[in-house]
């Protein structure tokens, strides 16, 4: 099965951060007819990478939102974020 265009374009951005796991899932199905979710753009993401040793949940969520970029106002409505340092 092919993964949809906006989740190959979330993968294809977030190999910015090297990770040696990385899982997206869509979840916009089970948030359809919620406010704002029109077009889908629910995902949620695994991701471990020796870019988050040392960092806080916060920093760690930031890089993620910094390498999805302009996908975040346009195709991604929500993403929820497991960022992992190797080991973890």
């Amino acid at each position: 099965m092919l993964e949809p265009e906006r989740v190959v374009a979330l993968r294809r951005r977030l190999q910015a951060l090297e990770p040696l796991e990385l899982e997206i899932h869509d979840d916009s199905a089970a948030h359809a007819g919620h406010a704002g979710a029109a077009g889908g753009g629910h995902y949620r993401v695994r991701i471990v990478s020796p870019r988050f040793a040392g960092l806080s949940r916060v920093q760690r969520h930031r890089l993620v939102f910094a390498a999805a970029g302009d996908l975040m106002q346009r195709g991604v409505h929500a993403l929820a974020i497991t960022a992992l340092a190797p080991g973890e």
